[in-house]
């Protein structure tokens, strides 16, 4: 039987890495770690020594269509084929108010949350459609819930507008392509660089979020990744912990 190969997007650290290194000590798998700067990622390096043939890093860069096809290309070339796309790379760099959030802060966390898996899926869709079961699963976020996370006291203005627009993505992807399952997937609350960061600039998310591992967020990732199916109202946004939030 011929391996799953799937591509991971900002798979340098945090939730990226973790599915990256959980996914490889899998038997007859294939992956590709996508980042920015292959040369300074350090423990992706290490985990293509430890799993040789099994885990291959690809320069990624979110909404950078060269860089996008280019690995691709380089997919096509080392494995023949892409079955899964776990689309992980975005940003929450800034919490603010409304009148507080800079213009230039909306438009980058669009760019990368919103126009980066777009370009991903453009630039892979030649050769995912090719695989008997192409997915393309978005790592997402309850911010982006218009019901549930627009009501929230939290300063997530520019990171919640974007993951709403990545949550369209994911139904268009699925009413645009019959023959893809498309999974929308809310990560938890999880203590990476990215959760301290929040933790530290919003009050409401440090007093009000219990935060969780990287290793208890992919374990539920993952389980959600692997049981994904075509639903034929399109997929919903499912936490970790297989609760579903409203669009």
């Amino acid at each position: 039987m011929s391996p799953t190969v799937y591509l991971v997007s900002g798979a340098n650290r945090g939730i990226g890495l973790g599915i990256v290194a959980a996914l490889a000590i899998r038997p007859d798998v294939v992956v590709f770690a996508g980042t920015r700067n292959p040369a300074t990622s350090s423990e992706l390096k290490a985990l293509e020594t430890k799993y040789p043939g099994k885990v291959h890093t690809v320069k990624l860069t979110s909404a950078d269509r060269a860089d996008n096809e280019a690995a691709i290309a380089e997919i096509k070339r080392t494995a023949g084929k892409l079955d899964v796309i776990i689309a992980n790379a975005g940003i929450a760099k800034y919490f603010g108010s409304i009148l507080d959030t800079p213009v230039d802060e909306i438009r980058e966390h669009y760019e990368v949350n919103v126009v980066g898996p777009t370009v991903l899926f453009q630039s892979a869709w030649p050769l995912l459609k090719a695989s008997p079961k192409p997915e393309f699963a978005i790592i997402s976020s309850v911010a982006g819930s218009i019901a549930a996370g627009a009501a929230l006291p939290a300063g997530f203005f520019a990171y919640g507008a974007s993951k709403a627009g990545v949550n369209f993505l994911a139904m268009k992807l699925h009413s645009e392509h019959p023959e893809l399952v498309v999974a929308d997937i809310h990560p938890g609350p999880v203590q990476t660089d990215m959760g301290s960061f929040s933790q530290k600039e919003d009050p409401f998310i440090a007093e009000a979020m219990t935060f969780i591992s990287v290793d208890e967020s992919v374990k539920g990732i993952l389980k959600l990744v692997d049981e994904a199916k075509r639903e034929v109202e399109g997929p919903k946004m499912i936490g970790y912990d297989g609760t579903v939030f409203p669009w």
